[in-house]
């Protein structure tokens, strides 16, 4: 009976079906098809049987877990990624709401396109920029320390800096792309609550509390619930490029996905690349649906399904 209902929809719909139709066939040949290559994950796998390769259960996780590292890569990429979370949440939120009260449009646009423009540039041209500030000869260690009276900085070999580094460096490139997700859902608040608010004499500050948060919540739940199923998963370009490969920075800057990298680079090991991108795939899953689920315990209205 369902699937004749859904038959029905089909074709009642057949022309949205058919837009749908392109991004469908993109998901599944790049999302879906590859996840047969997981067995990989359980095979000591070498290229003359490849997919016939002997399997060897769970020896391929091992490293992850064995190595003296395990406790350091792990406290980072849960640490930095939930910073990264509460941080682009709260500073996207903050900022768009402030470009919205903005009553000159051209001004609210053009800060818009400034801040999201380090979005589209390439960790590797920031990572320059970042040097170039940071460098023994940089912009800090030449022009801003005098002012401030201080000693020269060796940011590159003081890896206590890091912890503040990174996630500047992260709300700095990407905060602009949450801050048009939350523009867009406050420019679909409907503008008669606001116009009774202020019949009623409400402030700025407690229109945002009352009506844009609230009204907001559903969609910082999902951007959130879908951030924590990264958790596991670091920005590659980010601890790899910005850090300049520094070995003396690695008790801050070393995650999962480096240490993968460069555990693997030169050996070559396919099925521990799959082992690793197989763990992180199954946590992040987890606790997608843990977070889901807790939501719906609190406020079943904004969970996600």
């Amino acid at each position: 009976m369902r699937f004749s209902n859904f038959l029905k929809e089909c074709k009642k719909n057949k022309a949205m079906f058919l837009m749908l139709l392109p991004g469908f066939i993109f998901v599944f040949i790049n999302n879906y098809i590859p996840m047969f290559g997981i067995v990989l994950a359980f095979k000591d796998f070498n290229y003359m049987d490849r997919f016939a390769s002997p399997w060897v259960g769970f020896q391929n996780f091992r490293f992850l877990f064995m190595s003296e590292a395990a406790w350091r890569i792990t406290r980072n990429t849960i640490g930095y990624n939930l910073l990264f979370i509460v941080l682009n949440l709260v500073i996207a939120v903050a900022v768009a709401v402030a470009l919205n009260e903005l009553r000159n449009r051209f001004f609210a646009k053009l800060y818009q396109s400034v801040i999201f423009l380090p979005y589209f540039l390439s960790w590797v041209i920031i990572a320059y920029l970042v040097y170039a500030i940071l460098s023994p000869n940089g912009l800090f260690n030449m022009s801003i320390a005098p002012l401030l009276g201080v000693d020269s900085i060796s940011w590159y070999t003081n890896p206590q800096y890091w912890p503040f580094i990174l996630p500047l460096v992260n709300v700095w490139k990407g905060i602009g792309y949450g801050i048009v997700i939350y523009l867009a859902g406050i420019s679909g608040i409907d503008q008669s609550y606001y116009e009774v608010a202020v019949l009623d004499g409400a402030s700025k500050w407690q229109q945002v509390k009352s009506i844009t948060i609230p009204l907001l919540a559903p969609m910082m739940v999902v951007t959130t619930i879908l951030a924590l199923g990264n958790i596991f998963r670091s920005d590659f370009g980010l601890f790899y490029q910005i850090p300049m490969q520094q070995g003396l920075l690695q008790s801050t800057t070393d995650v999962l996905d480096t240490y993968i990298f460069n555990s693997l680079k030169f050996t070559g090991d396919i099925a521990m690349s799959s082992a690793a991108g197989f763990y992180q795939s199954i946590v992040g899953f987890i606790v997608v649906l843990s977070a889901n689920l807790l939501i719906g315990k609190i406020s079943p209205d904004n969970r996600v399904f």
